[in-house]
């Protein structure tokens, strides 16, 4: 990929993805795949908003149950189905153990007859994944010592057992982004980061393309097309913004979903369930209050999610120190043995995405039940234009095929729709990923350690070879930056490869480095001298570069925002 605003503006397409997160690159990848000449703009990075700041989960829908509605729970069970298919690099399952307590609605018989209740209801849950450790099991039910055994530290007063389901986890959720974007580049959409969509193009009263500003170079152009889809997230509505077309402007609802990654390196392979202090008050049948969930990840503990109600711009979505110490006090005075300490969180992540109403409250949610479509034409008398507003990363590749679907009955000759729940993105080409992961290992070379190799099957699947390649061939591209398993020859691809043109697109989004803890100056001024060299950067580039990245960090470290209170 390499980035040409020019192809852009020297074109018309049949169709302009307006906005690069999951829903916005998955639409790409099938309208490309159904034959469409496809434009693809993104107003920052590829996956730099909600997208990379989701909690890494995959869910299949279980939470629906106690909804009563099954088309969902089936929809999001084939949609995580889907993930594990086509990227078994970057999903796999994850095991979660659900603690019961005494008897009735909280016990170990209700809850594992709903559970069963799932497995049979979604008995197809593993079919066409070739990858037998992507598969998803069935529901298993623990006694009390097995419960303890696993988690020590659970409350053990009236503790009759547990449960264990399975949801997907991504390895890294911006990467699954990218290899959206690199798959709809692969069947020949033009995609082009930081150009930003700002009106629309008009003839009469249809869309007929976007006034897109370059964000690096400062120009502007017209991108044209016959269709347009506005996948901007929880910008979309600000596209439709003071135009008389689109009628009085209101905007929808959405919540703050908030997440934490804690400095406490996981005691088991299974993430643990936890009563908050919030309940769904849209569900038919409930245990307890809505549950948060201690994830292991990597060398660390996510904790999450937790919602708020917001009503902000999306670009100043951020949580406060007195925000920080209410979620402490409320998960230490829920689950005293977790001992959570300030200290510990070394990093906050937060995302927006439609929310139920805006009358919920911190005690009673109403949360969001599917994407929003708005098809203009239908609503405001606007030809050729369709918005899509993601509910859930999980719901990516099949809401962007339902949008492209509702948009192309403005298409003559509609194009039939594209397998991309059965084809694998760009490094998913994986029947087996723990035979490719021993072979990778048995031929690695001295000069990359097994961590940092494991690092790149994971990112790049097939791909992998690749970067192994550059740092077999230069002791210097095989060099790891500062303490992290990050290798300069990742940063060279990204830029080479993967369209990264800032120092945060590679530090954030194209490699681990920013992934948990800060990597260390040391790290990021070795990445930045790399993407100097590549991309010709002036010292003075250099030294903003590093300050704008180092500002980045400091507003998602923690131990940042507590110096600063």
């Amino acid at each position: 990929m390499k980035r040409d605003p020019r192809a852009l503006a020297n074109a018309e397409f049949d169709l302009l993805v307006i906005g690069g997160g999951a829903f916005g690159a998955a639409a790409a990848w099938d309208a490309s795949m159904r034959g469409l000449r496809t434009a693809l703009i993104e107003r920052q990075d590829f996956g730099g908003g909600a997208s990379a700041e989701c909690f890494k989960m995959v869910h299949g829908g279980i939470r629906y149950l106690q909804h009563g509605d099954l088309r969902r729970l089936r929809s999001s069970c084939q949609e995580r189905s889907a993930f594990l298919r086509i990227a078994p690099h970057l999903v796999e399952p994850l095991p979660i153990v659900i603690p019961t307590y005494g008897h009735g609605r909280s016990g170990k018989a209700f809850l594992g007859c709903g559970m069963y209740l799932y497995d049979l209801l979604t008995l197809d849950r593993n079919a066409g994944i070739p990858d037998r450790t992507r598969h998803i099991p069935r529901t298993r039910l623990l006694s009390r010592a097995e419960a303890l055994n696993l988690f020590p530290d659970l409350e053990p007063r009236q503790l009759t057992g547990a449960a264990i389901f399975n949801d997907g986890q991504m390895y890294n959720a911006a990467r699954l982004v990218l290899a959206l974007v690199k798959s709809a580049a692969r069947a020949g959409a033009v995609v082009c980061n930081y150009a930003e969509a700002t009106e629309f193009l008009w003839q009469g009263e249809r869309v007929t393309g976007a006034r897109v500003r370059d964000r690096l170079g400062d120009g502007e152009f017209d991108l044209r097309a016959r269709l347009v889809l506005n996948a901007a997230g929880p910008g979309a509505e600000y596209l439709l913004q003071g135009n008389r077309r689109f009628g009085d402007w209101q905007r929808g609802h959405f919540s703050r979903d908030a997440y934490f990654i804690v400095n406490r390196p996981p005691t088991s392979r299974h993430a643990l369930a936890l009563a908050g202090q919030s309940r769904d008050r849209d569900a038919l049948v409930s245990r307890t209050a809505r549950h948060l969930f201690a994830v292991p990840w990597r060398d660390y503990t996510l904790i999450g999610v937790w919602h708020r109600v917001y009503s902000g711009h999306p670009d100043e979505a951020a949580i406060d120190e007195a925000e920080l110490a209410s979620w402490l006090a409320e998960m230490n005075g829920s689950h005293p043995n977790l001992d959570l300490r300030r200290e510990e969180i070394v990093s906050t992540h937060c995302g927006l995405v439609p929310f139920g109403d805006g009358a919920s409250t911190v005690d009673e949610l109403s949360f969001g039940k599917e994407s929003r479509f708005i098809d203009h034409r239908r609503a405001h008398g606007v030809d050729g234009l369709v918005t899509l507003i993601g509910i859930r990363y999980t719901t990516a590749r099949g809401d962007a095929g339902k949008a492209l679907d509702l948009l192309l009955q403005q298409w003559s000759g509609r194009p039939r729709s594209a397998a991309t729940a059965r084809t694998a993105l760009v490094g998913g080409e994986i029947e087996d990923f723990t035979a490719l992961r021993t072979a990778a290992q048995q031929r690695r070379p001295a000069t990359i350690t097994a961590r940092s190799l494991d690092a790149l099957l994971r990112n790049h699947g097939t791909e992998y070879h690749m970067l192994v390649d550059r740092a077999g061939a230069a002791d210097s591209a095989a060099r790891r930056l500062g303490r992290s398993d990050t290798i300069a020859a990742e940063v060279m691809y990204a830029v080479e490869r993967e369209m990264a043109v800032r120092l945060e697109d590679v530090v954030l989004r194209r490699t681990d480095l920013g992934s948990g803890a800060h990597p260390g100056r040391g790290a990021l001024e070795h990445a930045c001298t790399l993407m100097q060299q590549l991309l010709g950067w002036s010292l003075q580039r250099c030294t903003e570069e590093l300050a704008a990245t180092e500002q980045t960090l400091r507003l998602r470290q923690a131990t940042a925002l507590e110096r600063a209170a």
